[in-house]
């Protein structure tokens, strides 16, 4: 909501600065346009047959630019703008509030798991030697565990950045096994760079042996693909003025290498983006709730610092939403097959058995535990992770 309010205010300030700015030009286009006409009759002046008198002139020159009332116009639009500006600044300085210790609360961290998030972060961002620095500060040795793994990772992309393949190639060749397990097609699209490259600064006779030695195994399964990687050999050269140009556009490579980079975490058991920035960026998001939650608190600081579970959901985005395990939290039994968790029409979730209960076996409507909405067992939909 505050972010809502924060854009409409900007939107009105920007949106009169650029009225303002148009009035302001108008302005100064009317001053010039006197100006102008002035300074040709005076020149013709030099006309022996037309006499002008210039102190005339710009006795009424000077009439003329009173009459306008620059000044008072230009004062008057830089005012009204100023004061736009005064009612953001304070709109900014009442939202946005700096103080953010004020939602700190005791939590017990583990300190060597917080360590190695922070390290892996490093390594994951390829920035080795900051990650190097935690570790040793930190002394925690033992979380250098994936560094050769991400070195390795930052090794294939600096080369796909210079269009060069070979240790992309030699990964997935590597990694085959792994990658058909999960249905990735890593692979064909890694060569499919590499053919392209070939079709455009090579041959007709090396891309067409390259196809046959490494696209053909992938031919059966991708039929539209091969055909339009094959009819490229008629553009040999060339391809950029074919209709096949669209395959030399930047944007393959960039899908590709984020792509590796996804299939690598995979493999590594880690997610995609690390740990420390999902979880910073969901803070982000919790945060104007949890500063909320500590100014209604503020008296009962105590027990605001104390408490080990919030007594008001977060609402965060649905890119932060892992269910891995589900633990219904009425009952606070783990999800299975025989008690698999259930989806209420208000978008709660509880575990079968307890909706079972809350409807008395299921004969009757019931009330969700976390909100007013009511509902039925039928109404209920179960959900498979």
């Amino acid at each position: 909501m505050e972010l809502s309010s924060i854009k409409d205010a900007f939107d009105r300030v920007a949106k009169k600065q650029k009225v303002y700015s148009s009035k302001s030009q108008d302005v100064v286009d009317q001053l010039g346009r006197e100006i102008e006409q002035a300074l040709a009759t005076i020149q013709s002046s030099h006309n022996p047959s037309t006499p002008v008198d210039h102190k005339s002139v710009l006795t009424d020159l000077k009439v003329k630019l009173g009459a306008i009332g620059a000044l008072q116009q230009l004062e008057g639009s830089q005012k009204e703008l100023n004061t736009s500006l005064t009612k953001y600044q304070k709109l900014l300085e009442k939202l946005l509030n700096t103080d953010i210790s004020k939602a700190y609360r005791n939590v017990d961290f583990d300190t060597h798991l917080v360590n190695q998030i922070i390290a892996n972060y490093f390594y994951h961002e390829g920035l080795f030697d900051l990650g190097d620095s935690i570790i040793s500060e930190a002394g925690e040795p033992d979380a250098t565990a994936l560094k050769s793994q991400f070195l390795e990772m930052h090794h294939i992309i600096e080369a796909m950045k210079v269009r060069n393949l070979q240790p992309a190639l030699k990964w997935v060749s590597d990694n085959r096994e792994q990658l058909v397990q999960i249905g990735s097609n890593l692979e064909l699209k890694i060569h499919k760079l590499q053919f392209v490259e070939i079709v455009q600064n090579g041959t007709r006779a090396d891309a067409l042996k390259y196809a046959r030695t490494y696209l053909a195994p992938f031919a059966s399964l991708n039929k539209d693909e091969f055909q339009k990687l094959m009819g490229c050999l008629l553009y040999a050269g060339r391809l950029e003025s074919s209709p096949y140009s669209e395959l030399m556009s930047p944007i393959h490579w960039e899908i590709t290498t984020e792509e590796l980079v996804r299939q690598f975490c995979t493999l590594l058991g880690q997610s995609y983006q690390s740990a420390l920035s999902v979880a910073f960026a969901a803070g982000v998001q919790g945060l104007p709730t949890l500063l909320k939650l500590a100014n209604v608190m503020a008296a009962k600081k105590p027990e605001w610092l104390a408490m080990k579970q919030l007594p008001v959901s977060l609402e965060l985005g649905k890119e932060f939403q892992f269910h891995s395990v589900f633990v219904c939290p009425v009952s606070r039994d783990q999800g299975s097959e025989e008690n698999p968790p259930m989806l209420l029409p208000c978008l709660h979730v509880l575990c079968k058995q307890s909706i079972i209960k809350l409807s008395k076996n299921s004969t009757r409507t019931f009330k969700c535990p976390y909100c007013p909405a009511e509902a039925t067992v039928a109404h209920c939909r179960q959900l498979h992770f």
